[in-house]
């Protein structure tokens, strides 16, 4: 067996076919723009996120907790592929073989956690709807666990090729779409994600057959208008949450198996288009997860109104309050929960209406 560990990256991309541009041409400058562009929304609105669930003391339950580290995780995809922006196209000849891992390396650790976190967030949602509460009894030492299991499994996941599931010793398993790491690894790799994009479509699918069922059971008590718009928020809520995992990530996921399994495949022409597409996806959550929440709205509008109105000023027009933790508990329990506007957290005014038939 030989390995080809001393050889630069421009070796294993002749060896791959996948050329690697001398000069700076009309493309490369496109794809880098468009690429920082992305990065930019990504990290401003991660940002946003983060700042909104630790300054509202509302957002202080598991489900904003886990929605947080989703931003982290899409936080850390942002700064991640702006990495890559700076080492690719004719800077990419320039790097050595660890840089080139440590470079892949982060983007596969941040893709791999906010796709985990969106399965976490999923089986979470299905524990408290099923269970019949209006958050998660979860612990915070629990929900610290869990956030760090999100981590590791994504920081291995992220490590693998390096520590050796490469194509540097068998030269002749080496992937068109990333020269250095083995089709094998690709196949495994898209093959999770995909079996995670098949568990978030179980969970998602079971909520709203058990929700429509409960809520036509509860007709009978709550107004026929109610009734629908519950049904009807919460199909958009699964519609969207699906909708733009299959839209961000199955080209990408699609392009890997091909590369992959198929050696005569052409699959470099969209590649750089589709992982701006899975990148699109670390922005999209904080849309979908957190800005419908009506609660969410306010408070980013309080903290980007912060630098020319200050927080004190703005609260006392604004007429809006973070209430305390028992506050907090106190409204749930007379059922006067926060609302939401037909986004993912409107499972919780579902989840108000359950408890109500239940008593």
């Amino acid at each position: 067996m030989v390995c080809y560990d001393q050889e630069n990256v421009s070796f294993f991309y002749n060896m791959s076919k996948k050329n690697i541009s001398e000069r700076w041409q009309t493309k490369d400058y496109v794809m880098v723009s468009l690429g920082l562009l992305v990065c930019a929304f990504v990290i401003f609105a991660n940002i946003l996120v983060m700042l909104a669930i630790f300054m509202n003391r509302r957002f202080h339950y598991p489900i904003y907790y886990l929605l947080g580290n989703l931003a982290a995780a899409d936080l850390f995809a942002g700064i991640s592929y702006m990495h890559l922006m700076f080492h690719t196209g004719p800077w990419t000849i320039k790097l050595s073989v660890h840089q080139w891992f440590v470079r892949q390396g982060l983007i596969d650790t941040s893709l791999t956690a906010s796709v985990i976190n969106l399965m976490a967030i999923a089986l979470e949602r299905h524990q408290t709807i099923f269970t019949m509460q209006l958050h998660s009894k979860m612990t915070n030492h629990r929900v610290v666990l869990l956030i760090v299991g999100i981590w590791l499994i994504a920081i291995v996941l992220g490590l693998v090729p390096s520590m050796g599931w490469n194509c540097i010793c068998d030269i002749q398993q080496c992937s068109n779409m990333a020269p250095l790491y083995s089709r094998s690894y690709l196949v495994f790799w898209a093959v999770l994600n995909l079996l995670t994009f098949t568990v978030m479509v179980a969970v998602y699918t079971r909520i709203f057959i058990y929700v429509r069922r409960k809520t036509h059971r509860m007709s009978q008590h709550t107004s026929q208008v109610k009734h629908k718009e519950t049904v009807v928020n919460l199909m958009k809520t699964v519609v969207m949450i699906l909708g733009c995992f299959v839209v961000c990530w199955t080209p990408g996921l699609v392009l890997l198996l091909l590369d992959g399994l198929c050696k005569s495949c052409d699959v470099l022409t969209f590649e750089k288009f589709f992982l701006v597409l899975a990148e699109c996806n670390s922005f999209m959550n904080p849309i979908i997860y957190s800005y419908r929440d009506n609660d969410m709205r306010v408070t980013f509008k309080r903290i980007l109104c912060f630098p020319c109105l200050g927080w004190q000023q703005k609260d006392e027009h604004s007429g809006v309050r973070f209430n305390t933790l028992e506050q907090e508990a106190r409204k749930a329990r007379d059922g006067d929960g926060a609302q939401t506007n037909g986004g993912p957290l409107v499972l919780k005014d579902a989840e108000n209406m359950l408890d109500s038939t239940e008593s």
